[in-house]
C-alpha cells in the first residue's frame, strides 16, 4: 500500500503542468539526439545542467531523465534505417533491423523496436518502483571479481552471435579486444599500443568504431556492388503487428526486459551491456535461432526491450545509492549535486517529491514516446526511398558528423575511415562484426576488474571461485560455452541411431 500511495504522490508531481511539458520537451529533444549518431545523451544532458540551474529539482531531473530514455527509444532508427546505430545502446537492434528494413519490413522492424521499447521501458520502470532499494543493496554486494565473471558470461556471447563460423567469431572477438586496450593502462600509467600517437592515448572511441564496422563499410560494399547492387526502392512494409507478431515477441520482450533491469542496476553495466545479453540469451533458446542476423523479428525486439529496461534500471545505483553506473548518469548525479539534492539511501524520504516525481514521470514519458514514434514511422522510413546515391551520401555525412562531434579532432575521421575498411573486408570474407564489437565493449572491463581482483587475493586465482556470486557466473558462463557442443553431440548420435 504504501508503494502505492508513493506512485499516487509521484504522479501529483509528473501531471502537474509545467513538468507534461518538461516530460514531452525532454522525450523528443532525446529521440532526435538518438537519432544523430555521434551526439548522445551525455552531451546533450551536459548542455543542459546550466539551463535548469534554478528550477525545481523535480523538474529538472525529469527533463534530463526524458532525454536520457528518450535517446535509447529513439537511437534504434538510425540503426534500421541506415545500419549506423545512434547510440551505443541500440547496435545490436542492426543486427537484424537493418535486414528487416532490406528486405522491404523498414515498417515492421521500426514498429517493433517502438512496441518492444515502450514495454521494456515500462517493466522496467515497475521494477525501479517495486524493488529499487533491495536491488541497491545487491548491487553494492558486486566488487571487481563479480564484475569480471559477469564480463565472462557476457563474452560467451560470442558463440552465439558468430554465425556460420565459431573460428572466424572468435578471431573477431580478438580483434575486438585488442582495440578496447589501446590507450594508457589506468593502472600502471604505461602507454599501450598508440605507436608514439597522443590521439590513441585516451583509447579508441566506441561509436568510431561502430559507426566504421556497421555504416561505413555498408557505404563501401553498395559501392563495391556498384551497378550490380539493387537500386530500386524499397517498399516500407506494414506497421501492423498482429496476434502472431504478439505471440512471438512475448516471450523474448519480458526475458529481456527483466535481464536488461538487472544489468542495467550494476554500475559500469548500463544499456549496451545489456541489450547484447538480451540478443545473444534469445538466439540461444529461440528454434529459428539460426535466422538472427537475417532480419529475424525476434532479434528486433530482444535488444530494444533489454536497453531501456536498462536505462530505467540504471536509476536503481544513481537515486538510491549516489553511485553513476555510466557516463550519462555520471552527468546526471552532477546536475542533482548542482541542484543541491544528494542522492543516497535517504532520498526516498528526504526527497521523495524527487525520486517517486521521476518514477511516475517515466510512465508519462513511455507513453509519450509510444505517441510520438509511431505516427513518424512511415515519414522516417522514406529515408529508404531516397536514390541510392543520395542515401550513400547520407549515410556518409551521418558517420563523418557523428564522429567527428565526439571530440572534434581530425584524426578520429581516419580512424573511421580505416575501420571502415576493417569491416568491408569482414564483409567480403565472412567475418561476423557483432563479435568484435562485443569483445570492444567488455575486453577492457574484464581487465581492469580482473587485475584489481587478483591485487585484492595477492595474485590468488582462487578468489573467482570462492565468491558465490562470481562462482555462480563462472558456472553459468562454462554451461553456455559446453551447450553448443553437448547439442551437436547429441544430435550426432541420435542420428547414429537412427542410422542403425
Amino acid at each position: 500500500m504504501d508503494t502505492i500511495a508513493n506512485l499516487l504522490y509521484g504522479f501529483g508531481i509528473a501531471l502537474q503542468p509545467a513538468n507534461l511539458l518538461y516530460v514531452f520537451i525532454g522525450v523528443f529533444a532525446g529521440t532526435i539526439i538518438g537519432m544523430l549518431p555521434g551526439l548522445g545523451p551525455i552531451a546533450a544532458l551536459a548542455l543542459m545542467i546550466p539551463i535548469t540551474f534554478g528550477m525545481d529539482p523535480a523538474s529538472a531531473l525529469i527533463l534530463m531523465a526524458g532525454v536520457y530514455y528518450g535517446a535509447i527509444f529513439g537511437g534504434s532508427t538510425s540503426a534500421i534505417l541506415l545500419n549506423a546505430p545512434g547510440v551505443a545502446g541500440t547496435v545490436a537492434t542492426s543486427f537484424d533491423g537493418y535486414p528487416m528494413a532490406r528486405q522491404g519490413l523498414a515498417g515492421k522492424a521500426l514498429a517493433l523496436a517502438a512496441c518492444s521499447s515502450f514495454l521494456g521501458g515500462t517493466i522496467g520502470i515497475i521494477a525501479l518502483m517495486l524493488v529499487a532499494p533491495m536491488l541497491a543493496n545487491v548491487a553494492v554486494s558486486f566488487g571487481p571479481a563479480e564484475y569480471f565473471a559477469l564480463m565472462v558470461l557476457g563474452l560467451t556471447a560470442v558463440v552465439s552471435l558468430s554465425g556460420d563460423s565459431l573460428i572466424k567469431g572468435l578471431i573477431a572477438a580478438v580483434v575486438g579486444v585488442m582495440i578496447s586496450i589501446v590507450g594508457v593502462d589506468l593502472q600502471t600509467g604505461t602507454v599501450r599500443y598508440a605507436f608514439g600517437s597522443a590521439h590513441l592515448q585516451d583509447g579508441i572511441e566506441f561509436l568510431v568504431v561502430a559507426l566504421g564496422v556497421f555504416a561505413l563499410a555498408e557505404v563501401f560494399v553498395m559501392l563495391h556492388r556498384g551497378r550490380s547492387g539493387s537500386d530500386q526502392r524499397r517498399q516500407i512494409g506494414s506497421l501492423r503487428l498482429g496476434m502472431k507478431d504478439a505471440r512471438e515477441i512475448g516471450g523474448p520482450i519480458t526475458r529481456s526486459s527483466v535481464l536488461g533491469f538487472f544489468v542495467g542496476i550494476l554500475p559500469g553495466a548500463g544499456a549496451t551491456i545489456g541489450s547484447f545479453l538480451g540478443y545473444s540469451t534469445e538466439k540461444r533458446l529461440a528454434k529459428d535461432g539460426d535466422t538472427f542476423g537475417k532480419g529475424n523479428s525476434k532479434g528486433v525486439a530482444a535488444p530494444e526491450a533489454a536497453n531501456n529496461a536498462a536505462a530505467t534500471g540504471s536509476f536503481v545505483p544513481l537515486l538510491t545509492l549516489g553511485v553513476p553506473g555510466s557516463g550519462t548518469t555520471a552527468v546526471l548525479l552532477g546536475a542533482l549535486l548542482v541542484l543541491g539534492v544528494t542522492p543516497g539511501p535517504a532520498m526516498l524520504t528526504d526527497r521523495p517529491d524527487v525520486f517517486w516525481g521521476v518514477v511516475a514521470s517515466m510512465y508519462v514519458g513511455n507513453i509519450f514516446l509510444l505517441i510520438l514514434n509511431l505516427p513518424l514511422i512511415p515519414l522516417m522510413a522514406k529515408i529508404l526511398d531516397l536514390p541510392r546515391p543520395m542515401l550513400l551520401a547520407l549515410i556518409l555525412i551521418f558517420c563523418l558528423v557523428g564522429v567527428y562531434g565526439l571530440n572534434f579532432a581530425v584524426f578520429d575521421l581516419f580512424l573511421l575511415i580505416a575501420f571502415g575498411l576493417l569491416g568491408f573486408v569482414m564483409r567480403l570474407y565472412g567475418f561476423p562484426a557483432p563479435p568484435l564489437i562485443l569483445a570492444l565493449i567488455l575486453g577492457a572491463l574484464m581487465e581492469q576488474n580482473m587485475r584489481r581482483t587478483l591485487q585484492v587475493s595477492g595474485g590468488d586465482w582462487s578468489i573467482f571461485l570462492s565468491k558465490p556470486i562470481s562462482l555462480a557466473l563462472l558456472t553459468v558462463a562454462l554451461l553456455s560455452l559446453l551447450a553448443p557442443v553437448l547439442r551437436w553431440g547429441w544430435k550426432r548420435r541420435q542420428g547414429r541411431v537412427a542410422g542403425s
